[in-house]
């Protein structure tokens, strides 16, 4: 298996047990980041590897007592283990990312032209600040790229709307 492949997430899932309703715009969100991701991504769980298991990846992500769970299943379908990751350092950027979306949902029904791209612009700023606070959460846990941390950090998002 080409290693490319061997270092990459074949599927994900987002737990949705949480999940009452998303908007369409939020809905569109999270079916590009997961669409994107599985096309292209970096995806290396050093742990899972360590332990001999090998990818692609099946990746299930789910918020557990205020953690964020990634449970990992290896190319043949085993158990690979649980990476755990606390959410405070990511809260704020999340919090801020839904803020700018709200308004940046609205700015595109009736504002200016300039108005949207000034909204968006602060709205690409607040995903990558959310983006390098997951890279620095998954240093030594996992490799990865800024392109494929940037669709997990908006799968992340997703899976803090409660309503």
């Amino acid at each position: 298996m080409a290693d490319d492949t061997a270092n990459s997430i074949e599927t994900i899932t987002l737990d949705e047990a949480t999940v009452i309703a998303r908007s369409e715009d939020i809905e569109r969100e999270r079916e590009v980041a997961m669409r994107d991701l599985v096309q292209d991504n970096l995806f290396k769980p050093q742990r899972a590897i360590e332990s001999g298991h090998l990818g692609p990846w099946h990746v299930h992500l789910a918020v557990v007592d205020g953690m964020l769970a990634w449970h990992l299943k290896d190319r043949a379908g085993r158990e690979a283990g649980t990476i755990g990751l606390g959410l405070a350092r990511m809260r704020r950027s999340i919090r801020d990312y839904f803020a700018i979306c709200d308004s940046y949902y609205k700015a595109l029904r009736r504002a200016s032209a300039q108005e949207i791209e000034t909204i968006d612009m602060a709205r690409r700023a607040i995903h990558d600040r959310g983006t390098r606070h997951l890279l620095d959460a998954l240093n030594g846990k996992v490799e990865t790229d800024f392109e494929t941390a940037r669709r997990l950090f908006t799968l992340i998002c997703v899976l803090h709307i409660k309503a």
